[in-house]
């Protein structure tokens, strides 16, 4: 379908507007998806473009930056494009040339897309951008705003709240509007780690996969990205939010205590972060005599490097080295129709009054 922010499409005289009065579009409603990021390519500058702002970033990595840059100038981005990309190669969409959080974050839009012109009709439009890389923020933000959008719903797609996550896409869409004359009004999604639509959705996904599976997991692992413990610490609701969709999620499945564990991944610096590790917890299921498990990253909206390299490569192999023997990993909700039904949920909730 016609993507409403097309640039080609050209804005309409206001009505009754005085002799050269400049065009603009008709008023409109606009809903900015946001997810992490994803390089441009995967070779070596590509990947080091992406790694430096990523890692440049004050919420991912709050040391000061005299003594973090260097680091990583000079050090980490010497050596870790080389190895990402060789990462992102493993799972690249070539026939789009584009990684897989790209191609999935895409249809997930085109569906939503879909959804708010059948309820709502040309008045709200929705399209999506990307913390790191492009499409950027910024440049989104000014489509929508040339695009007639006075008032803009930012959605980042992160079920719970991290500030390295959440609140750091928030900022990026603030700086956005900074750069506005004509500045929409604007409003921010929370949370929804436990919307019961999400809940739902996570729930479906199980169930669908352990009816494929010839034997029953002994144990589901509920793997979330990591996190240093001082954000804890420093007041950050990610964990707790984290251990509630889990606790939510058995609860919807009907499981007793004992059957999920959550656990954390993606572990990068010298600190240490919230435990348990997933990559030694399912090294530890193994010679514990747990034979087969499932793995589900309730953390991701999307399929991404994390889950689809990181978990089916790393993670797989720590279990299978240590004794186990049935290996399961739960895709992403991605664009599945209950996923979009949650979303959709979401983004009616926030456009209470509006539209």
């Amino acid at each position: 379908m016609n993507n409403p922010l097309d640039p080609a499409m050209p804005p309409r005289a206001l009505p009754h507007a005085p002799a050269g009065h400049p065009a603009r579009p008709q008023p409109k409603i606009g809903v900015l998806l946001a997810n992490l990021g994803t390089p441009d390519g995967t070779d070596y500058w590509s990947m080091r473009r992406y790694l430096s702002e990523f890692l440049s970033d004050k919420r991912v990595i709050d040391y000061p930056a005299w003594k973090w840059q260097p680091i990583l100038q000079l050090v980490i981005l010497s050596r870790r494009p080389q190895a990402k990309g060789r990462d992102y190669r493993t799972i690249w969409n070539r026939e789009r040339d584009e990684s897989p959080l790209m191609t999935i974050t895409r249809q997930q839009t085109d569906r939503l897309r879909e959804a708010a012109l059948a309820e709502w009709g040309e008045g709200v439009i929705v399209d999506f951008c990307m913390r790191y890389g492009n499409p950027s923020t910024e440049a989104r933000v000014r489509a929508m705003v040339a695009a007639g959008c006075e008032k803009i719903l930012f959605f980042p797609l992160y079920p719970q709240y991290a500030g390295a996550t959440v609140a750091t896409a928030n900022d990026q869409f603030f700086r956005a509007l900074m750069k506005e004359r004509h500045q929409p009004a604007a409003r921010t999604v929370a949370p929804y780690f436990d919307h019961p639509l999400y809940i739902d959705a996570l729930a479906g996904s199980v169930e669908r996969a352990f009816a494929g599976l010839e034997h029953r997991p002994d144990v589901l692992v509920a793997s979330y990205h990591g996190m240093p413990e001082r954000y804890l610490r420093e007041g950050d609701p990610y964990h707790c939010q984290c251990q509630r969709t889990t606790r939510l999620l058995r609860e919807r499945l009907g499981w007793g205590e004992g059957t999920i564990d959550t656990t954390f991944q993606s572990v990068f610096g010298p600190e240490e972060w919230l435990k348990p590790y997933t990559v030694r917890h399912v090294a530890e299921l193994a010679r514990a005599g747990k034979r087969r498990i499932a793995v589900i990253s309730p953390a991701f909206s999307a399929d991404c490097i994390e889950t689809l390299e990181e978990i089916q490569g790393e993670i797989r192999e720590a279990f299978l080295h240590a004794g186990g023997e049935n290996f399961a990993y739960i895709p992403c909700l991605n664009d599945e129709e209950a996923h979009i039904r949650a979303l959709m949920a979401v983004v009616r909730q926030n456009l209470s009054g509006w539209v």
